[in-house]
């Protein structure tokens, strides 16, 4: 029995050694190989050579060509509103008439006084032919008459004063008064303004101002009108403002339908002269870090062993202007190279890489989302 547990445990023992043997040959072998890890799924875009319209883009508002708020020149009551909030008027016409019976009655007095001057200084021109009054009498004939006149046009520009016209073409606003209100003079009645055409008033940095020239074409987006309207630039500010160190802009914009109103928040598009072709990629292709901006280009390398694969090569960018979903590249990458779009973010430079372009990331340089 001692004989054969001591032949068992000599048998167990040297299998156990050849287990170990073999596995250290295993391991010894794996050991020599040159691990390469599993290749990264990403997708790409190839960069394109696109010629792009140069912007100013900035942030601007609308103002009126013309635009007050309409008060009377003199104390009275309201009893006639001729024109109501909202409607376009033309130059000339009544907005509000104060009560004039007052003044109505003084007039007629003037007038009737005027007649009598009339009368007098007729009746003194023929006795100074005769000679028969002195010339001190036809004098006062004559100075009678002329305060009459005077008297008449006091009263009559009293009267005017009290019928609130519309100085311009335009559009009445929402009205501030009642009928049978009592106002001061200045008192605020109802605003006036022509919106068409219409200002918008932006600022550019200063570094952009040897850009700007008067008669540049602008393009204008507002949230509540679809369509873009175009304008141009009519004055561009004598002075920089010392804080923003920013320029004041205005351009013209025709609006026909009135669609644009005054006070309104609009994307300002400054067009520039055409400049040369410019490289683009989609904004995911760019690796944001503090030390430099990079993107990940793809194209064949070469292992430790001298075998090629599929790779790719990290690359620090100069970013230009962005436009929609796409970058302009100034400097660092050319047109045709195949940039990682999708999966930058488990990338490092010389990673292997597979190419799986079923499903990409949206390159449009006019996106319209909707709206969440």
């Amino acid at each position: 029995m001692l004989k054969k547990f001591l032949i068992a445990i000599a048998g167990f023992v040297v299998v156990v050694i050849i287990l170990v043997a073999v596995k250290a040959s295993q391991i010894k072998q794996l050991s020599s190989m040159s691990h390469v890890p599993p290749p990264t799924a990403v997708t790409t875009y190839v960069a394109k050579s696109v010629a792009w319209q140069p912007m100013i883009n900035a942030i601007g508002s609308l103002a009126p060509v013309e635009g007050v708020t309409l008060a009377p020149d003199a104390d009275g009551t309201i009893v006639k509103i001729a024109a109501d909030s909202g409607a376009a008027v033309k130059a000339g016409d009544l907005i509000v008439e104060l009560d004039t019976t007052v003044e109505q009655a003084q007039l007629a007095a003037a007038q009737a006084r005027l007649e009598l001057a009339k009368l007098q200084r007729a009746r003194a021109a023929e006795l100074a032919a005769k000679n028969t009054i002195s010339a001190s009498e036809q004098d006062t004939a004559i100075a009678e008459l002329n305060q009459a006149t005077a008297d008449v046009a006091a009263i009559q520009a009293t009267i005017d004063k009290k019928h609130v016209r519309a100085p311009f073409d335009g559009r009445v606003g929402i009205r501030l008064v009642n009928l049978g209100q009592f106002v001061a003079r200045g008192r605020a009645l109802v605003p006036l303004q022509k919106l068409d055409p219409v200002y918008v008033n932006f600022t550019v940095p200063q570094r952009q101002l040897g850009s700007l020239v008067l008669g540049q074409p602008v393009i204008v987006h507002t949230d509540s009108v679809p369509v873009p309207y175009r304008g141009t630039i009519t004055a561009i500010n004598s002075e920089v403002d010392a804080e923003t160190r920013n320029v004041s802009v205005q351009a013209l914009l025709a609006n026909p339908e009135e669609h644009l109103r005054a006070g309104m928040f609009v994307q300002v598009e400054v067009e520039l002269p055409q400049g040369p072709p410019l490289v683009v990629v989609p904004a995911t292709a760019i690796s944001y870090a503090p030390y430099g901006n990079s993107v990940f280009i793809v194209e064949n390398l070469k292992g430790p062993d001298g075998v090629e694969y599929l790779g790719v090569r990290q690359q620090i960018v100069r970013v230009g202007t962005a436009r929609g979903d796409l970058v302009a590249i100034e400097l660092g990458v050319q047109p045709g190279e195949q940039v990682v779009t999708g999966g930058v973010f488990k990338l490092r430079n010389g990673a292997h890489v597979e190419v799986n372009n079923t499903v990409q990331p949206t390159a449009n340089p006019t996106p319209k989302p909707a709206n969440t």
